[in-house]
């Protein structure tokens, strides 16, 4: 297989102090926002206001990526979970749908744990179950949105996430970054695509591949 290519100017020098200003700016501009969101999940869905979970981000080092929490910890008799699509309020598809409940990960941008744009970061136990080439993913920082989301998002096979995921990290450039963060708005805003896959309110496990 053929191996990563090494760093261009952008990726090398740029990309990083991009996100940072980025995620500055986030915070700055919008912590009104922040506020108003805070309070609503307090108030509707209960606390801790933020869920967050470890994910593997660049050589597959494990940090702990924030979000707005989306779903109630409602349970059975037996105390246990329900699923997602019980838990997940039309207050949490909102949030969802308008990438919202993702504003917390501009301290991830922040702290160097994620960049911008590169692939979505996922669960920990999918780790082992990727293939050689599938790891590649991993080669990069993980993003806030990325060249998967633009083209499908949950929608999508994992195949194919997988393959668009090492497809971007493959050819990483300033235009594409600026094109792909212009597209997650026009999708996440106007019109709302790939929230959800076709049997399931957020996505199905990836258990491996055949």
């Amino acid at each position: 297989m053929e191996k990563h290519r090494p760093y261009g100017p952008y990726e090398k020098y740029f990309k990083r102090p991009l996100d940072l200003l980025c995620g500055v700016l986030a915070v700055a501009v919008f912590w009104w926002l922040y506020l108003i969101i805070a309070i609503l999940v307090r108030v509707k869905l209960g606390s801790p206001v933020l869920f967050m979970q470890e994910r593997p981000g660049r050589n597959e080092k494990i940090f702990k990526l924030y979000k707005f929490r989306t779903m109630t910890d409602e349970r059975d008799a037996d105390g246990k979970l329900l699923p997602d699509e019980a838990r997940l309020t039309k207050f949490g598809k909102l949030l969802r749908a308008t990438s919202l409940d993702e504003l917390p990960e501009a301290f991830n941008i922040i702290k160097g744990d994620m960049s911008v744009i590169g692939p979505r970061p996922l669960l920990v136990r999918y780790l082992p179950r990727y293939n050689e080439e599938q790891r590649h993913r991993h080669d990069v920082r993980p993003g806030l949105s990325g060249y998967a989301q633009v083209n499908g998002r949950n929608t999508l096979s994992w195949q194919d996430r997988f393959r668009l995921d090492v497809e971007y990290v493959n050819k990483i450039t300033f235009r594409g970054d600026v094109k792909i963060l212009f597209q997650t708005v026009i999708k996440a805003f106007v019109k709302r695509e790939g929230i959800s896959s076709e049997t399931s309110a957020t996505m199905e496990e990836f258990m491996g591949n055949e």
